[in-house]
């Protein structure tokens, strides 16, 4: 399913964060198959569907790795961090000054209940007029900086608290009153950070099929 893209609206790329430690989980979370593949390409073929262009952000030792073990492949575009420590934000703002006319969802690679249909209603309520559009979390109702789509002007919003030190993306949407929509399924925010979570979910995966 392809959706239409509005010529009004900055165009739409898609961006997978695998940058993450794993610390807790103990094992790579990007390369965890819960849908038949590895979870950072099971995400980047979805947002295939539904934006330009989708890129694989990745920390630099990481991008090192994984063309040294010739894992890259001419099918997945990859982008590694400028900005080291820093988490996520490192990840949106390298992408954003690569391309900053475009607008970009970002999805993390620890939600493995991210679906085509939360992504076309997401995408379906977007509002270009704010720096984002993100999904709000059921347990406190704060959104969810890390399966949103975040606009061009949200880029010199996260340069100026990068500067500052203020690395939470949150903090950003919150500030500056992204705009926050009800999912539509529950456990689409449901992320995976330790072993007993992976057990968790891939038991709800197991009865939804």
């Amino acid at each position: 399913m392809i959706v239409p893209n509005d010529n009004r609206l900055p165009p739409l790329n898609g961006l997978v964060l695998i940058g993450g430690n794993s610390q807790r989980m103990g094992s790579a979370k990007e390369k965890m198959h819960w849908h038949g593949k590895e979870q950072v390409y099971h995400l980047a073929d979805m947002l295939g569907n539904y934006c330009d262009e989708v890129y694989i952000s990745c920390r630099v030792e990481q991008f090192d790795e994984i063309a040294d073990g010739k894992e890259m492949t001419s099918t997945y575009a990859w982008i590694s961090d400028r900005y080291t420590d820093i988490g996520p934000m490192g990840g949106m703002l390298t992408a954003f000054e690569f391309r900053p006319d475009r607008a970009w969802l970002v999805v993390a690679c620890d939600l493995p209940l991210v679906d085509p249909e939360a992504i076309a209603y997401l995408i379906q309520h977007r509002d270009p007029r704010r720096i984002a559009t993100a999904f709000k979390s059921q347990q406190d109702s704060l959104p969810e900086p890390l399966f949103a789509i975040w606009e061009p002007s949200s880029l010199p919003v996260l340069r100026q608290m990068q500067a500052q030190h203020k690395l939470s993306p949150r903090r950003a949407l919150i500030q500056h009153q992204a705009l926050c929509i009800e999912a539509p399924d529950v456990n689409t925010l449901v992320n995976v950070n330790t072993p007993a979570e992976a057990d968790s979910v891939k038991a709800m995966i197991n009865n939804k099929d």
